[in-house]
């Protein structure tokens, strides 16, 4: 008994000490809160009061909206570097360009390292005529330096009027020293995708994902079909990427339905996985090769790295630019954009490329093929008296054996090409020959 009325008080004393601790912890919370609230307003405070000190010391007039619209950059750029301000002329462009027509040079730009780069020039653009290549980096646009310029303000200096003229400087890997390149300004219409027939193995080439690209997909598929091709090459190098939703839709025409293509994790840790769907072009049976090279960047990678999870085929080349996330458009008044970054994307067996890119399942280095003169030697046909094959046309045993290949000249410039047709016809041959086992 004695000891129930010692408990009594020492229980007693426990719950005013939790209460109290309870108590106590709920005060630092309310503080927080307040002090977060105080910090932001102040933190608004310095921005107005910056506005006002503009206003009345600067020594001409300023718009209120160029005062915001640049408060806005400022916000953005110190994000990353593919969130930025889009204004109403810029969203305009952007919304042109998507659909695949519009007025420049033909090269696709972004901030890698702090500094202005080329991820590729698209081809047949007077960009690609004037010898620019990925990678370059764009130090100089008409002698003014392009340090700590953001994207959008690069874009609008290097977009003009067809047949007006621009000068860049560029500095290039393995050069001395910067050199300027002066380019004339044209309509640049891309045609998503080019084909042919190489060793009767159907090529594609992807120059870039806009608007309608993988119907022009299926259709050079289709026509490649009719001419009895027994392999695929997809050709993805220096294409810069493009509309998400067509990186999908062009994985759906290799890949079976319901797959996942990409994945994207917001900021929550919330996924979203984007699978393929009925296309109406079936290619998921035929051999196939994927070409990569540091210029594919972004929707390029998406299809690069699904093809290569599910094993659909055999990635070519050198690893890619390694743009990982998602960007999102959303529309302000008057007009104008906020492009921001709103989620990681990730191949399906969950890989995320930020910054180290699609590695190649094969990494070969871009360069020229050169056949060397053959040297003499002898064989069974030179000796004298020696056996004859029955089975063989006698007029067929004595040709040459020098290496002949079709559309020569494409396959000598192009070593990667090359590789990838060689790699391709060995895969066809191996799997017919473990289907006749």
């Amino acid at each position: 008994m004695n000891n129930k009325k010692k408990l009594i008080p020492i229980l007693f004393a426990f719950v005013i000490i939790t209460a109290s601790v309870f108590a106590t912890f709920t005060v630092k919370i309310t503080d927080v809160y307040a002090a977060k609230k105080e910090n932001r307003y102040e933190n608004l405070e310095t921005l107005t009061d910056a506005i006002n000190i503009i206003e009345k010391n600067y020594v001409e007039d300023v718009k209120m909206e160029t005062l915001i619209q640049g408060a806005v950059k400022g916000m953005l750029s110190e994000l990353d570097p593919h969130s930025s301000y889009l204004t109403p002329e810029m969203f305009k462009e952007f919304k042109v360009e998507t659909k695949g027509e519009f007025g420049g040079l033909g090269i696709t730009i972004s901030i890698k390292d702090n500094i202005l780069t080329i991820i590729s020039p698209i081809e047949d653009t007077p960009a690609d005529k004037a010898g620019l290549e990925a990678g370059d980096k764009i130090i100089k646009i008409e002698g003014k330096p392009t340090t700590n310029i953001t994207l959008e303000e690069a874009v609008d200096k290097l977009r003009g009027k067809p047949g007006t003229k621009v000068t860049i400087t560029i500095f290039r890997e393995g050069k001395d020293r910067p050199f300027d390149v002066t380019i004339t300004r044209d309509i640049i219409t891309i045609k998503a995708v080019k084909s042919k027939v190489i060793d009767n193995l159907g090529y594609l080439r992807l120059t870039q994902f806009k608007q309608e690209a993988s119907k022009e997909m299926s259709t050079a598929l289709v026509e490649l079909k009719k001419q009895d091709v027994n392999g695929l090459i997809l050709d993805l190098r220096n294409n810069p990427g493009g509309l998400l939703s067509e990186a999908v839709r062009v994985s759906s025409i290799f890949l079976p339905e319901d797959k996942t293509v990409v994945y994207t994790k917001d900021r929550d840790g919330t996924e979203k996985h984007l699978k393929t769907r009925e296309t109406g072009t079936n290619a998921e049976d035929i051999p196939m090769v994927v070409l990569i090279n540091e210029g594919s960047a972004s929707a390029s990678e998406i299809v690069s790295g699904a093809l290569q999870d599910y094993k659909r085929a055999l990635v070519i080349g050198q690893t890619s630019f390694g743009k990982a996330s998602v960007q999102t458009i959303i529309p302000m008044g008057n007009d104008s954009a906020i492009k921001i970054t709103t989620a990681r994307y990730y191949t399906p067996k969950g890989r995320s490329i930020q910054n180290v890119g699609i590695k190649p399942d094969i990494m070969v280095k871009q360069g020229t093929v050169n056949y060397e003169e053959g040297h003499p030697f002898l064989k069974e046909s030179d000796l004298e008296n020696h056996l004859i094959n029955g089975k063989i046309n006698k007029n067929r045993q004595n040709r040459s054996d020098n290496v002949t290949v079709t559309d020569n000249k494409t396959l000598e410039d192009d070593l990667q090409l090359k590789f990838a047709v060689d790699m391709l016809k060995g895969l066809i041959i191996y799997g017919q020959e473990k289907a006749a086992r």
